[in-house]
């Protein structure tokens, strides 16, 4: 147990030397995700709801629509290591609900996927059980909406130290990691 402990201490260690890294590259992840809510929006629900799609960007950009879409999967892997990393400094109530809110988005990539929202909506009347059910996948697939706001102003609180490794490392000298306030 002692050997699991040293372990985690070391990894929390780590992180907290690359927090602000892990932070941006993570809230720029989420971003993508607003593209692939805009498609959803336009090409999927305007499409079911008026029968004409407002999606502005080529269909030949399929793979890399889709590829966005898969790179949700390591985003609210990363985005749980900080909530976790978070409650290791103390659990807020608004921290907590985001970390709900992103589990619950796991009932959207593993159970109603993207996939089956599309199919019922080209397939199947309005009101049937699946058509329930990707109403469903797509109200949740926007509960990253509001978590993506928060990392955003995460970022923002932690401008500063943006700011100073960035304008350090861009200097040529190495960027040294400033700690978390607590």
């Amino acid at each position: 147990m002692r050997a699991v402990r040293a372990l985690s201490d070391r990894f929390w260690r780590w992180y907290r030397r690359h927090y602000v890294a892990t932070l941006v590259v993570t809230t720029a992840l989420f971003l993508l995700q607003l593209f692939h809510l805009y498609w959803l929006f336009t090409d999927v629900v305007l499409t079911r709801l008026t029968g004409h799609s407002s999606f502005a960007f080529p269909a030949g950009g399929l793979l890399l629509y889709v590829l966005i879409d898969y790179l949700e999967i390591p985003t609210h892997l990363s985005g749980m290591v900080l909530y976790g990393y978070e409650f290791r400094r103390g659990i807020r109530l608004k921290s907590l609900v985001f970390f709900v809110l992103l589990q619950l988005h796991w009932v959207h990539l593993l159970w109603i996927t993207d996939d089956v929202v599309v199919n019922t909506f080209t397939e199947h009347t309005l009101l049937t059980w699946t058509g329930l059910a990707a109403w469903v996948a797509i109200g949740i697939d926007y509960i990253e909406v509001p978590i993506i706001v928060d990392r955003l102003r995460q970022v923002y609180l932690e401008r500063e130290t943006i700011w100073r490794r960035l304008r350090r490392s861009l200097a040529g000298g190495r960027p040294t990691p400033t700690p978390i306030p607590g």
